[in-house]
């Protein structure tokens, strides 16, 4: 890093708050990336996309059918390993 020479207080002000802005961005983008995980490795999201992998091989009711059942599949096994 380079070392800056300030002549006045307004620089130094101006220069921190682009740095405060720039920390804010990396923590918001941090926050979003950790949201994006978070909800590609639930239960529902990874059973479509396996099922999204084979469904380019199927075509027409079939596929809608699968799309409609998938989510009360995985509900009904994470209940049943719930004890509900």
């Amino acid at each position: 890093m380079e070392i800056k020479k300030f002549t006045s207080y307004d620089q130094i002000d101006s220069e921190l708050e682009i740095l405060k802005l720039e920390k804010e961005i990396s923590h918001q983008r941090l926050v979003l990336t950790f949201q994006k995980t978070k909800e590609a490795l639930k239960p529902k999201h990874i059973v479509n996309s396996f099922i999204g992998s084979f469904k380019s091989g199927f075509t027409g009711s079939y596929s809608q059918i699968i799309n409609i059942v998938i989510p009360f599949v995985v509900k009904w096994y994470i209940n049943k390993k719930r004890g509900r």
